[in-house]
């Protein structure tokens, strides 16, 4: 429990820009069964950023938000090396609704599942979703973003390139 407080006062401080904040350190799995720990993440991108964004397979702004990345995708990765780990946050009964949904989209994404909450939570991620964090390639949280608008991964990929060519 205090490591969860920790982790969350650590993290609303990284969203004020006073620290940035490393990633809590949370087992999820994949969709595939698969054991991830969120505090290697970095490590799986070989030091280039990672958007992950919080979604569920019941938010329609999550799903927008996840189609539209989903089109400009391909190019994002081309030019910055970025990588998107879309985590839902489906509860338990729910689970089986996310596989047919990412196929349905055609979503590429790795996609982990956090039915608790516990990553979201440990990351200081109020109710609302979509929300989205740019990890560094040192594991970094250097933006969050709530709530999604029609263009918004617009700014989300400048915020990228920040990251790639300061």
């Amino acid at each position: 429990m205090k490591k969860t407080i920790i982790a969350i006062i650590v993290a609303l401080m990284a969203g004020t820009g006073i620290i940035k904040a490393q990633m809590p350190a949370v087992t999820l799995k994949g969709m595939d069964g698969r054991e991830v720990r969120t505090d290697t993440l970095h490590l799986s991108n070989g030091g280039k950023p990672i958007i992950i964004d919080f979604f569920a397979t019941w938010c329609k702004p999550c799903n927008r938000e996840l189609d539209a990345i989903a089109e400009v995708y391909e190019d994002w990765v081309e030019e910055t090396g970025v990588k998107l780990i879309a985590v839902s946050i489906d509860q338990a009964h729910n689970l089986n609704k996310v596989k047919p949904l990412v196929d349905q989209h055609g979503w590429t994404y790795d996609v982990l599942l956090d039915p608790n909450s516990e990553f979201k939570l440990a990351m200081g991620i109020p109710g609302a979703i979509p929300y989205t964090l740019i990890i560094d390639g040192k594991g970094n949280v250097v933006y969050r973003h709530n709530g999604y608008i029609e263009g918004a991964e617009e700014e989300l990929i400048e915020k990228v390139r920040q990251i790639v060519t300061p």
